[in-house]
């Protein structure tokens, strides 16, 4: 099956052609067609599966009939980085219709997004602290709103922002089109369906285990080690450019710091850093002006970018959950990608959960030649913050 069948407006479609797009994706294929016919929605999909698009394209194809300058769709994502990534995608599949959107999150000026709603536009997508700034300001007008999307929901609720969904949802007293992305499926989003959607349509596509994409493989080190054995892995590892996640901000900084001493073209994304910094970091690491992006937890979801070859996990994350929607990075969209794990004794309990929800050992790794018995006074390690 095509895109053709879903029969888009032609202006829609010359977006989808633009961008290559042949083949639907699984989860395109099943939300697309409810979506169109007006149902609410659930769609359950592992990160990477397209999903932006199983939105998007149904909602240029509805607004393209009906006025323009009011706001009729609002999507509401976790980060920054996401509403950005989510813009930028209905910009390129909307080319050729004349819809206009915006990004709205905090540490941008308040004063220039005003500016630029006047405008007119006719889609936001909003991080939800600076959604509801507008909305109190009485800035944002959503009385003529048609369809919300509340995406990443389990990641909005891992941030805390549930209070602040509901505030936003309080502001939208009709009826309208609701659909709900998520990668899982916990007790707290269950309440919220049943409270704002209306007989939904539920889309599942495969369970929330890793990509089937992506190979994966532990390296047992000592916690001093790391440092040393990360930098021994990019030298003998063929990439293309590579994600690596740290538990904190400090030691993404410290450990960016450190390849960059030896010579990687290498950035750092962590919460620190100011909007300008952080937009400069991922877009370098997109063109490849960086081949290595050192991050926390905030770059786990919202980077869709589909040259990454490997995931490297400096520490280990949580959470199976987390564990999956890191290496989602890697993988994407039928490309293959590695997920590198770099393991010691107090992951054992993570290890044997991961290897529960793969239904298979992972494979252990050692370096030949990479000395594991360095002390710990010899290691870069010690001077990394905790």
């Amino acid at each position: 099956m095509s895109f053709e069948a879903f029969n888009l407006h032609p202006s829609v479609m010359a977006g989808v052609r633009a961008l290559g797009y042949t083949i639907p994706t699984p989860i395109q294929l099943k939300a697309i067609p409810p979506i169109m016919q007006g149902h609410d929605l659930i769609g359950l999909a592992q990160t990477g599966t397209g999903k932006t698009a199983a939105f998007a394209l149904p909602i240029l194809h509805r607004l393209l009939r009906g006025p323009r300058g009011r706001v009729r769709a609002l999507i509401i994502s976790p980060t920054r980085e996401l509403a950005e990534q989510t813009c930028a995608a209905i910009n390129d599949l909307g080319k050729q219709t004349g819809l206009q959107s915006i990004a709205i999150y905090g540490g941008l000026s308040m004063d220039r997004q005003i500016q630029r709603l006047r405008y007119g536009v006719e889609i936001i997508v909003a991080c939800p602290g600076r959604l509801l700034d507008h909305l109190w300001r009485g800035t944002i007008d959503l009385s003529h709103l048609e369809i919300l999307v509340i995406d990443e929901v389990d990641r909005m609720f891992d941030m805390g922002f549930l209070p602040d969904v509901r505030g936003i949802l309080e502001c939208i007293i009709h009826r309208r089109q609701t659909l709900l992305f998520s990668a899982t499926m916990p007790d707290d989003i269950r309440r919220l369906v049943q409270e704002i959607l209306r007989d939904p349509v539920t889309v599942q596509i495969g369970r929330t285990v890793p990509a089937t994409t992506v190979s994966h493989a532990l390296y047992p080190i000592k916690q001093h080690l790391k440092t040393s054995l990360l930098k021994e892995i990019l030298r003998r590892t063929k990439t293309e450019s590579v994600l690596i996640f740290t538990r904190t901000k400090h030691r993404a900084e410290r450990v960016a710091q450190q390849l960059a001493k030896a010579g990687y073209r290498v950035t750092s994304l962590q919460g620190n850093m100011s909007q300008y910094q952080r937009q400069a970091a991922l877009d370098g690491f997109r063109t490849g002006s960086f081949r290595i992006l050192v991050a926390t937890d905030i770059a786990a979801r919202g980077i869709d970018i589909l040259k990454i070859s490997h995931v490297v996990n400096y520490d280990m994350p949580d959470t199976t959950d987390a564990y999956t929607h890191r290496i989602g990075r890697t993988g994407r969209v039928g490309k293959t990608g590695e997920a590198f794990t770099l393991v010691t004794g107090e992951d054992a309990a993570m290890v044997r959960a991961l290897e529960q929800v793969l239904k298979a050992p992972l494979e252990r790794r050692t370096l030949q030649s990479f000395d594991y018995t360095m002390p710990a006074s010899d290691s870069e390690y010690n001077r990394l913050p905790r």
